[in-house]
């Protein structure tokens, strides 16, 4: 039997790019998300790719509802090996225009749903003494930034929650992978369907990446150890920034922040939202800015190449000290 992967959010951006990829490495993939027809579209390119896919309409805000869809997909799919908590819900909009069931559905969506997803995979894999768990991050897990306070405060607590359950793992001796992937901005589906209370449409803030590098940095954190991996030069210079110098950047962002998250044309009163309800349609993991985003990331090559990097550093180190000694 074939290594197992549980991917949430799995119907469209991310999610859709990341359940390929796994596909592409010969895994089966079980998919949940709200909205079944993506998901089933999504299971045909699993099958086209020669593996098995199962949907399973599920809104992880539901523990119960996501405890289900993993009993399910070990009963068809066999014990989950990969569990990759991508699920997300957001929101475009100063604090002070957001009301409290809005903050509430995408904290519970994004934040709590990675919380079920993982408590689930956790139920399984610690009677195994096995598996890998994977929670899709970002940047703004480390740098907050205005009009997405619902989901930075998500972002953030996902981060906590991971680095706290890491310590009891190992505590425990449970050899179960948990790592956390920073994201840069990314081309999904998100800025078209998520609710926007902002003037204009929304846009992620440039540079932006295709979701195919990071449907390849979660198949890499899920099969080689890590503690975290952040990917593209931008998340590196966001959280490193943010360390070295936070208020600078809360400055920054109160002049740029606004402008650089919209796009010229107007939002409209009646654009579509799938914060309670899926926004129906057959969008797949590709948003609207194909002709900004970019395929590759060097820091992900780094990453993948550690040993290989990390060798030849130390090669080359050697090398220059033979030569200083030789003309010394």
């Amino acid at each position: 039997m074939g290594t197992t992967v549980v991917v949430t959010g799995a119907s469209a951006g991310n999610g859709r790019a990341i359940a390929r990829a796994f596909a592409d490495a010969g895994c089966d993939v079980g998919l949940l998300a709200r909205d079944a027809g993506r998901l089933a579209v999504a299971v045909g390119e699993i099958e086209a790719r020669g593996q098995r896919g199962l949907a399973v309409p599920t809104d992880v805000a539901d523990p119960e509802a996501v405890e289900r869809a993993a009993d399910e997909i070990e009963r068809v799919l066999g014990p989950i090996d990969v569990w990759v908590n991508d699920a997300m819900a957001t929101i475009f909009a100063p604090v002070h225009e957001i009301t409290p069931a809005e903050f509430r559905r995408a904290t519970e969506v994004t934040y709590l749903g990675t919380v079920h997803g993982t408590m689930a995979a956790l139920r399984r894999m610690r009677r195994r003494g096995k598996g890998s768990i994977v929670q899709v991050g970002s940047a703004l897990a480390y740098r907050a930034i205005p009009l997405q306070a619902a989901y930075c405060g998500a972002k953030f607590a996902i981060r906590g929650f991971t680095d706290s359950l890491r310590t009891e793992l190992l505590h425990d001796g449970i050899p179960i992978n948990l790592c956390m992937v920073q994201l840069p901005a990314v081309n999904t589906p998100q800025f078209d369907w998520a609710l926007n209370k902002m003037p204009r449409k929304a846009m992620p803030v440039p540079p932006i990446y295709q979701p195919e590098i990071v449907g390849r940095a979660v198949v890499f954190a899920a099969f080689h150890p890590r503690r975290e991996i952040w990917l593209g030069l931008p998340t590196w210079k966001a959280i490193l920034a943010n360390t070295i110098a936070p208020a600078m950047l809360d400055r920054m962002l109160a002049r740029t922040g606004f402008s650089s998250q919209q796009r010229e044309e107007p939002a409209g009163p009646n654009a579509p939202s799938n914060l309670f309800e899926t926004v129906p349609g057959r969008q797949g993991a590709h948003g609207s800015f194909d002709r900004q985003a970019t395929r590759s990331a060097a820091t992900l090559w780094a990453t993948e190449n550690r040993g290989a990097l990390t060798a030849a550093i130390a090669l080359g180190a050697l090398c220059l000290g033979a030569a200083c000694g030789r003309r010394r």
